[in-house]
């Protein structure tokens, strides 16, 4: 049977395929279920920096009762209590969870500048996370802001992150920026062990009955899994990190397109949430099917085939494969 090992920030993983951030994550049981059915790792559900500053602030519990004491920055925070239990807890649950599994436990911390974000990745570090996903959600809407000075900002937030810590950080990154390898690069510099491409921002919908602003949750679809596959066989090379796809994962296609780009892992939570944990098990047998019927002996074999240091030109993965779309595109035929 081909060897499913693969290691990702210095971590040994019985697997390549990693359940990312999602809801699931804050039941144990689940994640020793997910275990079970074959994870590699884990990545817990976000703690947000808002519910830093407001554990920092001693607000904690104030979300409904007693907004109006809020400082205004921060009256936009939902009861987040249905999805976790703020700062402290989070720290528990990272402690629990490293006591019920032996697999790898991945924190993860979602904001753009809370100085908060530096005592508690300490926190996570003792609570004894074997590694650190920041998340970074920004969202640069002032004409005033450069993009020279939002780049600026993720770097100074790895480093600053990274020298507090010694367990090993990722950057999950946005596909807006518009130089993702120097910026990628730059975060490298700056201590990141690992780059995850790319995060999914959820956008609001509008109700126009009610003339209101609403939030929208839509589930990721395997085609989704192109620009992932693009960028990491892109930066495959370029970047001395581990690289992680996230986004459109939801097969063993897609894990096994995901290896060749060049990705030390696959990540998943849509198909997850979609299919139930018992999903990975239908996964990580059908990549081990896949493998062994393909003569591999390991993920190894197959890791970077398709990447452009492998391919020697990456003229198809850039505005060639524009032009060959075009070329090969028919129009429908008129009858």
């Amino acid at each position: 049977m081909a060897d499913l090992t693969t290691n990702y920030l210095g971590l040994t993983l019985k697997s390549p395929i990693v359940v990312s951030s999602n809801p699931l994550t804050y039941e144990v049981d689940n994640l020793r279920r997910m275990e079970e059915a074959g994870a590699g790792a884990v990545v817990l559900y976000s703690l947000f920096e808002e519910q830093i500053e407001l554990a920092e602030m001693g607000f904690s519990g104030y979300y409904v009762q007693h907004r109006e004491e809020l400082p205004e920055a921060l009256r936009h925070v939902a009861d987040m209590k249905e999805y976790n239990q703020g700062a402290g807890s989070y720290l528990a649950h990272i402690y629990q969870v490293k006591h019920a599994t032996t697999m790898p436990i991945i924190a993860s911390l979602n904001g753009y500048y809370s100085s908060g974000w530096i005592r508690y990745a300490r926190l996570i570090e003792a609570a004894g996370a074997d590694a650190l996903e920041l998340n970074i959600y920004y969202l640069p809407t002032k004409a005033t802001v450069t993009a020279t000075e939002v780049e600026q900002m993720y770097v100074d937030l790895v480093r600053d992150v990274k020298q507090s810590i010694r367990i090993p950080v990722s950057v999950k990154l946005s596909p807006y920026f518009s130089a993702v390898a120097n910026l990628s690069r730059r975060l490298v510099g700056a201590g990141a062990k690992g780059l995850v491409l790319f995060n999914r921002f959820y956008q609001p919908d509008f109700d126009i009955e009610n003339r209101a602003i609403v939030p929208s949750l839509d589930l990721s679809a395997p085609s989704e899994l192109r620009l992932r596959l693009r960028w990491v066989a892109l930066m495959a090379g370029q970047v001395n990190a581990d690289l992680a796809i996230t986004g459109g994962v939801h097969s063993a296609t897609d894990v096994v397109k995901g290896l060749m780009a060049g990705a030390s892992v696959t990540m998943m939570a849509s198909a997850v949430i979609q299919n139930g944990i018992d999903h990975l098990r239908t996964v990580t047998t059908e990549l081990q099917g896949w493998l062994d019927g393909h003569a591999y002996e390991s993920v190894k074999d197959i890791r970077g085939c398709l990447s452009h240091i492998q391919i020697g030109d990456s003229a198809a993965l850039e505005r060639a494969n524009y032009l060959n779309v075009l070329r090969t595109a028919r129009a429908p035929k008129q009858e």
